[in-house]
């Protein structure tokens, strides 16, 4: 058993001996077993579910991605799941999840199609920590070639020459034995400013976390451009206080990053509470998030999608609004609506009798949707990810009064979603080809 443990969601770890580990099951030591559970029972009180216990040598894990370093210094990599145990073997079902993730962490900070083309994310074949400290170093080192900006600090100080504004009343409040000095104010040009407090800090982390050669040169070169900054005492102020104006346009990219790494890019991830790089994503939400994305630039120029709506409540009880009805996406055209909700789970179009694996549920929340957003008429999406059992739209599923559900398959290797034949909505589907030379054309930009 080695230190960093790959694996996927729904995983099982056990400190017992795992003859051959897979993504499915694998071997922690019993530090990390203890605090993966005692850290389960904080998610619990949150109203959240990392794992379930199984016995004292067994636990399951959920729908979180990411990554997780326990005190003892394990390391635990948590992948998608999204494809089947039969499609592929294992090497390449471990590269296509990990390429995945990466794909969706970047949706997710809403990066520039610049830097989440497909051969950014392919170039640098590594565990998802060490690609996480590659893209923060690459970052900073295209800003330091644009220049590490400093802003104007008030200083007030007790010095023997007088420098800036003289501080009068201070000045005469002075005792005897020190009326040599002056009291001044005034202000320094210095790069001592949150943004870069910031990444002097993160830097140090990268330093301290990375196994990788080449990312701790990398580092160490970058360090040394901000080697007379401090780092950060208060990540959380300094990150509020981030400026984003024009003089500062080129830090941009660099703050996603620096928030990740902070575990401060909420409400996607889940912040660490260990030392290292360690987040956490709910699966659902990125999935979610990445289609929202992906759908808002292929809009028609008239059309509107908006995400977690909030126009309409289940009931009203005392004047008030009660039990908030919020699609994940609502798609409008002049005075038509779709309601569209992406669910992060396998279909079987196959498997009829077994209703394809859809739920009673979501198909209860869709129906109060439909009602409240579409006057109970109109088509209604259900988004799911495309795999092998799952590849074709479903045939519709209608409720009275002309409303329909349609299971629809999003494909996460080429960013299509596959409509049916006839199901008229103000999305542009671009296939793999046109994909291709979209991305081209913008990185040519």
């Amino acid at each position: 058993m080695t230190g960093y443990v790959v694996v996927r969601e729904y995983a099982r770890l056990t400190t017992s001996p795992v003859p051959k580990p897979t993504l499915d099951c694998a071997q922690i030591s019993q530090a990390a077993f203890e605090w993966l559970c005692r850290m389960a029972g904080k998610f619990r009180s949150d109203g959240a579910r990392l794992l379930q216990v199984e016995g004292r040598v067994s636990l399951q894990l959920d729908n979180f991605v990411g990554v997780l370093e326990s005190p003892c210094g394990q390391v635990i990599e948590i992948l998608p799941k999204h494809v089947d145990d039969d499609d592929v073997d294992g090497d390449c079902q471990y590269h296509a999840a990990r390429r995945l993730l990466r794909k969706l962490i970047s949706s997710a900070l809403d990066l520039p199609v610049r830097e989440t083309s497909e051969a950014a994310l392919q170039r640098y074949d590594a565990p998802l920590p060490e690609w996480v400290i590659r893209q923060f170093l690459d970052a900073v080192g295209r800003l330091t070639k644009r220049g590490v900006r400093s802003d104007y600090i008030h200083v007030e100080e007790r010095r023997r020459y007088l420098r800036g504004q003289l501080h009068v009343a201070r000045q005469l409040r002075l005792p005897l034995q020190q009326r040599h000095l002056f009291e001044i104010c005034h202000s320094v040009f210095d790069p001592d400013r949150p943004e870069n407090r910031l990444i002097r800090t993160c830097l140090d982390l990268a330093l301290r976390s990375t196994q990788d050669p080449g990312n701790w040169r990398l580092a160490r070169e970058l360090a040394d451009a901000f080697r007379d900054i401090p780092p950060s005492r208060d990540s959380a102020q300094d990150l509020e206080r981030w400026r984003s104006d024009r003089l500062m346009a080129h830090y941009e990219p660099v703050k996603p990053w620096c928030e990740l790494i902070l575990h401060r890019h909420l409400p996607l991830a889940v912040r660490g509470e260990w030392r290292g790089i360690s987040f956490l994503f709910p699966m659902e939400r990125l999935f979610e998030h990445h289609v929202y994305q992906v759908l808002r630039r292929r809009l028609a120029p008239d059309a509107r999608l908006t995400a977690q709506s909030r126009l309409h409540s289940l009931c009203i009880h005392q004047d008030k609004p009660l039990f908030q009805l919020r699609p994940d996406m609502l798609l409008s055209q002049q005075d038509r609506r779709w309601v569209l909700d992406a669910k992060w789970k396998c279909l079987e179009s196959a498997d009829a009798q077994g209703k394809y694996g859809l739920s009673q549920v979501d198909f209860y929340q869709l129906f109060a949707y439909g009602h409240y957003y579409q006057n109970g008429s109109g088509e209604m999406l259900l988004i799911y990810p495309a795999w092998q059992g799952f590849c074709a739209p479903l045939p519709p599923f209608a409720f009275r009064g002309g409303l329909r559900v349609w299971a629809l398959p999003f494909d996460l290797e080429t960013d299509e979603l596959r409509l049916p034949d006839g199901l008229e909505i103000p999305i542009h589907t671009v296939g793999r080809r046109a994909a291709r030379s979209e991305v081209d054309r913008l990185l040519a930009e």
